[in-house]
């Protein structure tokens, strides 16, 4: 399991890209599949610019918790990239 110095992503299952370093590749079979996985994530977020960015990164870091824990489609999970 990753340790909290960790980065990570809201993707899905079966999407066969990683979103760190195939951002393209990923967004192409997300939108191809019909999941709008980054607008999911955004509809879901409570982020503002008028947060920091460090407010923001949390916004969005929760609203991804949320997303993998509901996971009501049950093909969301975590990409995970080691911090630094």
């Amino acid at each position: 399991m990753p340790d909290d110095q960790a980065d990570f992503l809201l993707t899905t299952i079966d999407n066969p890209w990683d979103p760190f370093d195939q951002w393209d590749e990923w967004y192409a079979f997300d939108q191809a599949q019909g999941y709008d996985t980054p607008g999911y994530l955004a509809r879901v977020c409570a982020s503002s610019f008028d947060l920091s960015v460090d407010d923001q990164e949390s916004q969005i870091a929760e609203a991804i918790e949320e997303i993998v824990n509901l996971n009501i489609l049950g093909i969301y999970k975590k990409a995970f990239r080691k911090a630094g």
